[in-house]
């Protein structure tokens, strides 16, 4: 009778650590992206960090370097992946990349502009943006100097994924200017798009991203400065049932690691870790682009209505963002700035 009483306990025991370990794996976002393999004996560890979501594309090529760096390494590099902010905003981060303790990032465009301001061209509005614009600049000789523009720290700016094309989620329906007028836009900690925002200008909240969702629902901000995909995703198109498409500049994760720390590998395993890092980011910007038409769908589907404006319209936007490109032009280099508008095509309205 005991023994039976024990097989019955061992079965509810049992069938209690499988309930758990399927209630842990339904709560934990990011279960279904953990290793199949042990990589603690690996010879270098190599800490990423990302803010988002790895459901995004660009967010989930940082889990697909990881996969193929420990392959093409034969377990010699493990890096350890950390999105959704687990080791703090952006700008903390960024400094924890400089002193290697972190040694890499994904970092958004818009937050890496704070301590690389060459980087901020990317952000300079109606320069770069469109995926095709994109696929240009990257294949340019002008892209590696973009990636340089954190080197004089320390810092490695490798390749690039994305998350879309920047435009406005708001509660209240915007298909004019006047509308967009009353908006309170919620943008990133990014000097350039408060730049922006002051040249158009609309109200712009600075804050951070964790900070959006209590804000929407208390109406404390009644925009996002952001992309379809992202909202769609992240679920802010729960609040903010209309979206206009801007379409002013491509958001983008650079992949970024510390110098000292590349340093330290062996000649072979540098090479390694860059090739890797090229050919998943360049896999990652073709997923990038059907993603956000499939997000875009999904969110039509579910009743999100998009708008354009006028073409007047975007051509006013265009004209008065262009005092943001003349203000910048010293912080990016304004020959190398000159040279990149001429090859995309830019055309000027100021004299810089």
């Amino acid at each position: 009778m005991k023994r039976r009483c024990t097989q019955i306990l061992v079965t509810v025991l049992v069938v209690l650590m499988a309930c758990s370990a399927s209630v842990w794996a339904k709560k934990n976002p990011l279960a279904k992206w953990k290793s199949k393999v042990d990589m603690s004996k690996a010879k270098y560890v190599m800490k990423v960090s990302n803010i988002s979501h790895p459901v995004i594309e660009g967010v989930a090529a940082g889990y697909r370097v990881r996969d193929a760096l420990w392959k093409k390494s034969n377990g010699q590099i493990a890096l350890k992946y950390y999105p959704l902010h687990q080791l703090g905003g952006e700008v903390e981060v960024l400094n924890m990349l400089k002193t290697n303790t972190v040694q890499g990032m994904l970092c958004s465009s818009v937050a890496v502009t704070n301590l690389a301001p060459r980087m901020g061209l990317i952000n300079l509005p109606f320069l770069i943006n469109s995926f095709d614009k994109l696929d240009k600049f990257v294949a340019s000789k002008y892209f590696q100097h973009f990636l340089d523009g954190m080197r004089h720290q320390g810092v490695m700016g490798v390749d690039i994924t994305g998350y879309g094309n920047y435009g406005w989620a708001t509660v209240d329906p915007v298909r004019t200017l006047a509308d967009a007028k009353k908006i309170k836009f919620r943008i990133a900690e990014a000097a350039v798009q408060e730049s922006l925002y002051k040249a158009w200008g609309l109200t712009a909240v600075v804050m951070p991203w964790p900070d959006v969702p209590i804000s929407l629902k208390q109406r404390v901000i009644t925009g996002l400065d952001h992309t379809p995909m992202v909202c769609n995703i992240t679920k802010k198109f729960e609040v903010c049932k209309y979206f206009t498409q801007i379409n002013y500049a491509q958001g983008l994760f650079i992949f970024l690691v510390n110098e000292k720390f590349y340093n330290s590998l062996p000649k072979d395993l540098q090479k390694i870790l860059i090739s890797v890092i090229h050919e998943e980011c360049a896999k990652t910007r073709v997923l990038t682009r059907k993603q956000e038409t499939d997000q875009i769908a999904k969110a039509k589907a579910n009743g999100i209505k998009f708008f354009k404006l006028s073409d007047k319209e975007m051509e006013k936007l265009r004209v008065e963002g262009d005092v943001v490109h003349k203000e910048w032009a010293p912080k990016i280099g304004a020959d190398y700035l000159k040279q990149v508008q001429d090859f995309m095509g830019y055309k000027r309205v100021l004299k810089y």
